[in-house]
């Protein structure tokens, strides 16, 4: 097999990798049919949407938005929450930063084989919770949406 062959295999098997951790509602339902059985109706047209309501059990959640980013939990005089927190990462406004020759000004370096202005984006700006869903005694009693800024 030839160079070429070679990373075009490699990066199709490091897409398949990535690819595999991202799960939708429907194949959370097909792998755990189980779980969505014992759902009501109600829940059942939620869980197949993506959404989550008060009442659900942990399980009914992962089917719906999957595993959480982060877990913690909170105590206080009514008892324990545990907290799940779904992440989002929000970047620039998708501008580029071109890079002068000592990467500091405007200008022109040799980039990919040629020459011209090489974009670097920048980082992530922020990171917040998209969603958050409590749970106390084992379901949810309260859902929290973030838009974003």
């Amino acid at each position: 097999m030839n160079t070429i062959g070679r990373c075009f295999t490699l990066a199709a098997a490091s897409a398949a990798v990535l690819l595999a951790g991202c799960t939708s509602p429907e194949t959370r339902i097909k792998n755990n049919p189980e779980i969505f059985a014992q759902l009501t109706p109600q829940e059942q047209t939620l869980v197949k949407s993506g959404q989550v309501g008060v009442g659900f059990t942990p399980q009914a959640v992962k089917l719906a938005l999957g595993d959480p980013d982060r877990i913690t939990v909170r105590t206080d005089g009514k008892g324990q929450t545990q907290i799940w927190h779904y992440l989002e990462t929000v970047y620039y406004d998708g501008a580029y930063l071109y890079g002068g020759p000592y990467w500091g000004g405007w200008g022109h370096r040799h980039w990919g084989g040629l020459w011209g202005p090489a974009p670097y984006p920048i980082g992530p700006v922020q990171t917040y919770d998209r969603f958050r869903v409590e749970f106390r005694d084992g379901k949810v009693f309260a859902i929290s949406q973030d838009f974003g800024t």
